[in-house]
């Protein structure tokens, strides 16, 4: 497509919740966000280490059934920018009981939780672009261990360099 727009990076997401307040809770007290305003019925949310007015909304829907896999969002995916940032996040997850697994995309680490609504997301911290090697576009996931890795990539900042985008 000729002079198509280029998109940057994505600015915030939406999320239907059944109660904005609570599900608010958990991603202050697991995910380190902070809020940014709220309306009722909606609470806007900012990362930890956003410039954004806000990086996530939630909005209420109350209790309304759902259907897993069905079209609409699979996941959201955050990134840190360290991978000591990571650890933190799944002693996190693990005390919150939301962490629902872990595995390694060769140029990501990745760890997965669900909120309280049953919503997957993603946390990764990416390895740093020099060393992606035959990982940058074989889309590979295999376990993570964690501690291994934290050994050779302890310290290493990564966000603020990083062109990363993975699905």
């Amino acid at each position: 497509m000729t002079n198509a727009p280029k998109i940057a990076r994505l600015n915030h997401a939406v999320l239907w919740v059944n109660d904005a307040e609570h599900a608010a809770t958990f991603y202050c007290d697991v995910l380190g966000f902070t809020i940014a305003a709220s309306i009722e019925g909606a609470v806007f949310l900012r990362a930890g280490g956003s410039t954004n007015d806000h990086d996530l909304g939630l909005f209420s829907v109350g209790s309304r059934p759902t259907t897993p896999r069905s079209v609409g969002l699979y996941h959201l995916a955050w990134q840190v920018d360290t991978l000591d940032e990571l650890v933190v996040i799944r002693k996190r997850l693990s005390t919150a009981n939301a962490l629902v697994g872990a595995s390694d995309h060769g140029v990501s680490k990745s760890l997965y939780g669900k909120d309280l609504d049953g919503i997957e997301f993603e946390v990764l911290w990416s390895i740093p672009q020099s060393a992606w090697g035959d990982s940058e576009n074989s889309m590979k996931t295999a376990a993570l261990d964690l501690d291994n890795e934290l050994q050779r990539w302890s310290g290493r900042q990564t966000a603020a360099d990083s062109n990363f985008s993975h699905s």
